[in-house]
Order: structure tokens, then sequence, then C-alpha cells
């Protein structure tokens, strides 16, 4: 029997390349090795969780126990890996050496947590995984009052979350706007007034320095010299791809394991995918980014022909208050924006030197109007 192909991590890009793999009719053995128990769930979900009122385990679409009898895979649970010989073609997980023909690392990506003091900094509860939700989802339940660090995607979406249940919520960002780099502020302003009509409370241009705990809660302080005491903390302040062990490896690493359009790392038997992998100097931690990279890499590890492609992408953020969607680029500082706007939505247009459409914004009820802008959009590779 030929060395099986084995996948570290269990997150959605790994799942994915055993059922693409599957799909092709690929009868190769596959082991999927996992620190968590491998179940398989929909990460955005954890953005909705208290107003859906789900606990973790309402998540779980299939357990991993079901998913390697279903996709005919050996999934070893609860197993962290030690060490990568590429040279070897083997690992060390849990002091087993296992041999591979090829390998994926799909390693996944970790929140970061910006520097602070305090005898709670360690406490801080983060969402970026159904075990972390689990960790917390206690503390969450009891909370009615929760600073949530960080105002990018996950962020505001778990503060308009929150505040949806009556919850008193305090959004603190480093930046002076929510959602910087994605959207423009004439745009993200509208946002913020909406979850202003919540009560969220907001804390721009502010660091959290200190977080420190009581008999019931936590004391919250800010570069700004505001405090404030609440019940919970949360950050989402970011992710960090795992990069560890391809770097141990001596894989080529930059801010994620740089892989070629293949999904090929510096080493030929050794692959990456999803959040950990960085493709053309840029980490794409986007749905269809992983299925455009799954579908690529199982005709890969399939032994045919095959290259990346991505085509521009459309992100939907989860804020029903203010339903947006966007692509292309919205950020940048030279763009001409031509505004079209009425009382039930918002559709704009950043255009380049060249009068060439660069990226769109679209709110509520312009929102079907993005899909015609998308395919003007260059694709991303």
């Amino acid at each position: 029997m030929s060395q099986p192909i084995v996948i570290v991590g269990s997150g959605f890009a790994a799942w994915q390349l055993v059922r693409t793999l599957r799909r092709q009719q690929s009868a190769a053995p596959i082991t999927v090795i996992t620190a968590t128990s491998g179940d398989d769930y929909n990460k955005p979900d954890l953005s909705h969780v208290f107003t859906r009122k789900q606990q973790a385990t309402d998540l779980i679409k299939a357990s991993g126990a079901q998913l390697s009898a279903e996709l005919d895979v050996r999934l070893m649970p609860h197993t962290r890996v030690e060490e990568i010989n590429p040279n070897g073609n083997y690992l060390i997980a849990n002091g087993e050496r296992i041999d591979y023909q090829k390998l994926v690392l799909a390693t996944g990506a970790k929140t970061f947590i910006p520097p602070m003091q305090g005898n709670a900094k360690d406490q801080l509860i983060t969402l970026n995984s159904l075990e972390e939700y689990q960790q917390g989802q206690e503390q969450l339940a009891n909370a009615r009052s929760v600073l949530v660090i960080g105002a990018g995607m996950i962020g505001t979406e778990i503060a308009m979350d929150l505040a949806s249940t009556g919850r008193k919520v305090i959004l603190a960002n480093r930046e002076e706007s929510i959602l910087p780099g994605l959207l423009p502020e004439f745009i993200s302003s509208r946002l913020l007034g909406s979850m202003i009509t919540q009560n969220v409370q907001f804390e721009l241009g502010a660091e959290v320095t200190e977080v420190n705990a009581k008999d019931s809660g936590f004391d919250v302080k800010l570069s700004n010299n505001n405090q404030h005491s609440v019940d919970a903390v949360i950050c989402a302040a970011g992710i960090v791809p795992n990069t560890q062990l391809a770097r141990s490896a001596g894989l080529q690493v930059n801010r994620g394991i740089v892989v070629n359009q293949q999904m090929q790392t510096s080493h030929s038997d050794i692959y990456a995918l999803g959040d950990c992998a960085e493709i053309d100097g840029r980490v794409m931690p986007f749905l269809q980014a992983i299925i455009h990279s799954t579908n690529t890499l199982a005709k890969t590890l399939a032994g045919e022909s095959a290259k990346l492609a991505l085509p521009a992408m459309m992100i939907k953020l989860k804020t029903p208050l203010l339903p947006i969607q966007f692509g292309g680029n919205t950020s940048h500082s030279k763009a001409t924006w031509k505004v079209d706007a009425t009382a039930e939505g918002m559709l704009a247009q950043a255009f380049d030197d060249n009068d060439q459409l660069m990226g769109f914004v679209a709110t509520e009820s312009m929102m079907p109007k993005a899909f015609p802008l998308l395919r003007q959009l260059p694709a991303l590779i």
C-alpha cells in the first residue's frame, strides 16, 4: 500500500480538500491529523451565535468520526504534530512516526492578541474556532456587558450580534474608524451610525492597555485613559497564520506559508492550504479563495496539470442592520468614487486614474447591482 496523503488540520480547508479528492474518485489513502476532535462546522456562524442562542454543539454539522467513516479517512483527533522531516517524508505526532507521500498543511490561523498588561490579559475570549467558543460560551451566556477588541469584519459582526441581544457592548479599535482598510470612511461611518442606534459604545483611536479581573467581571483600561467595567472581553483584533511547523521544517514563510499556483510550498512534496497559506504575496482567509485553492490542489495531488486562478471575489458583511457587499480595491486613498445613494441603499464605485473600475460597495437595496460590477473587476490571480 502506498503512503498516504497526510493533512494537518481539520478546518474548512482540510475537509473541503478531502471531499474534493473523493468527488474526483480518488482512492488515495488519506490521514487527517488534528489537535481537535475534527468536527465539521461553518466558521462564519460564530458571528451569529448570540442572536441565535446557539451552543457550540449546535454548530456541528458532522462529527469527526462521522466524516472519517463517510470519506474513508484515517482521523487522528486530539493529536499534535511535533516535527516534520521534509527530506524523509515523515512527521512525528504524539511521539509516533507517520510517513507520507504528500503532506498538506492546513493549520489555519490564530487570533492576534495585542500587547497589554493586567492580571487577566490571558483571560480574553477569542472566537476563531468552535473550540474557542466552547471555552467561553458559559461566560458569554451570563455576560450582560462585553468589550470587543478590534473593529474589523469579525469584531464588527460580533459586536452587532451581541448588541442585538440587548447586551451592553463597547467596541474598541486602535484605528479612528471601523473596518479600516476594507471600506471607505463614508460607508463605514453609516455602519457605525446604525450600530450607535443599538447603543453600541465606541472607543476609536484607542488601544486596550490593561485588563484586570475583579470579583465579578473585568476592569479594562484604554490608551485614551478611559476605563470600563464589563463581564467579558472578546479579542477579534485580526488573525495570524499558524506557520510554526512550516518554519521549523525549513519551508519558506513570510506572513503565511509561501505557495505557488499549485499550492506547493518550497518543498516539492509539501503543500499549504487555507488561512495559513500565502498566495502571490497575500493571505486570503475567505471561503471562495479556499474553494478555488482546494480544487487546484486536489487536481495536483491526483497528478493532473493545474494552476490556481482566482477571480475577483465578493465579500458580504453579516451586519443585518446595514447589509453590505463589496469587491475589489475599496480602500485605495487615490480612488475616485462615484456614489449613487437613496434612502433605501447606496452603491459606490471606485475608479483609478485611467477611469477603470477598481472596486465597489453596495448596501441594502443596491446589493443586487453588485454582481454585474463584480464581473468587470480583474481577476486576483
